[in-house]
């Protein structure tokens, strides 16, 4: 590996395990609910104590979202969302000094359509430390992984209940984090979880030294609480896009704007505890 060693994502997750503590990590999409009000949101996010931000490029024929998600991309690409306007979010924010780590969560065909060096090399102009494309399986994913290597971005593999005798092979390929799914379907807020979650985030964790992060449905302290004692970071999306979904009115005001932006700082920081 190349061009890692001083990865924002690595710092952190250093600083977390010397604290003590897994890494919060929230999701928004970007260009929900305005183009405007996304780098507002990234600025108010990380002042509520996210540790990581992943970003979501907004993407019509979405494999892995659930409807909280497609709605946010659908709000997202009516403004014209594109992946140089994500790139350019995280300029913005980092202009407007935020200093927490970058997961662009992408599809595949958006980096290809860009082409894989020029994607590159836009995502670490712009300030990303890490990649997650879940349609890109790790077997076809060697020519990007040494594109991203080669430009200190890692490229973060997804691990589902049911990858079972492909953990070890995705783990060999895996940088940064593992991200383990904690239920089957896409995403999405749960009350439960797959039976035996805690075994399959043990096994992961034997096999690796890297950190390992929960995501995909939760929605609750109670869960984060109980997920960050298991797990090196826990990943929280749509109950997030849903309550910024559940402000977009108020977001678009100018006069009510402000107060909307404390309400979801408000929500996102409960969340952590």
């Amino acid at each position: 590996m190349t061009g890692t060693t001083s990865n924002l994502i690595d710092t952190t997750f250093r600083k977390l395990k010397q604290e003590g503590r897994a890494a919060f990590i929230p999701f928004l999409t970007v260009g929900d609910p305005n183009p405007e009000t996304t780098v507002d949101l990234i600025v108010g996010i990380e002042r509520a104590g996210a540790d990581i931000l992943e970003l979501g490029v907004p993407y019509s024929d979405p494999l892995a979202d659930g409807p909280v998600i497609q709605r946010a991309s659908e709000r997202a690409l009516q403004h014209g969302i594109t992946i140089d306007s994500c790139f350019e979010a995280a300029r913005k924010a980092r202009e407007r000094g935020v200093q927490m780590p970058f997961v662009l969560f992408t599809y595949y065909n958006p980096v290809l359509q860009m082409g894989l060096e020029a994607f590159m090399s836009a995502a670490r102009e712009n300030g990303i430390s890490g990649l997650i494309i879940p349609d890109l399986p790790f077997e076809e994913s060697s020519e990007l992984l040494k594109l991203a290597d080669g430009a200190g971005i890692h490229l973060i593999p997804l691990i589902a209940p049911t990858s079972e005798g492909r953990i070890q092979a995705i783990l060999g390929k895996a940088r940064g984090f593992v991200y383990c799914v904690s239920s089957l379907g896409v995403t999405g807020v749960r009350a439960s979880f797959h039976e035996g979650i805690e075994d399959f985030i043990g096994s992961v964790k034997q096999a690796t030294d890297l950190p390992v992060a929960l995501g995909f449905g939760i929605s609750s302290h109670e869960q984060v609480e109980r997920f960050s004692a298991l797990c090196d970071g826990v990943v929280i999306g749509s109950a997030i896009v849903r309550e910024i979904e559940s402000k977009a009115e108020l977001l678009a005001g100018a006069e009510t704007k402000e107060d909307a932006l404390l309400q979801i700082c408000s929500f996102v920081s409960q969340l952590k505890g």
